[in-house]
């Protein structure tokens, strides 16, 4: 069955910096894209990036420049660095994969708190 998990999260201090994986098994992962998202409580799901097959990344405007997306082929496995974190970083972190508009999976989430 197809399997997202999330790993890496945890609590850091504001402008420090945090790894979060997502394990991905059951589909054929290079065929997919991935991407990220966190959702704040009271807040909607906010995608955060993507890689895609040709490894281009893309990001919205508030995390370019401190979040980096990539993957490792061989380990199914998708990273997202974060650097310079700020409190309003504190969310709950999903990865997400998807095959054009046909298949979207999403993981359980890790949580990740910024805070002094």
């Amino acid at each position: 069955q197809v399997q997202l998990v999330e790993s890496g999260g945890g609590l850091a201090q504001p402008g420090g910096s945090l790894r979060l994986s997502c394990a991905a098994s059951g589909f054929t992962f290079s065929k997919y894209s991935m991407s990220w998202a966190r959702q704040a409580p009271g807040k909607g799901r906010e995608w955060l990036g993507a890689i895609y097959n040709d490894n281009y990344t893309e990001y919205p405007d508030s995390v370019k420049g401190r979040f980096t997306i990539s993957e490792d082929n061989a380990k199914t496995t998708v990273y997202l660095q974060m650097n310079r974190l700020k409190p309003e970083d504190t969310a709950v972190y999903y990865c997400n994969a998807v095959l054009a508009s046909v298949y979207d999976y999403w993981g359980q989430g890790t949580q990740v708190t910024v805070s002094s």
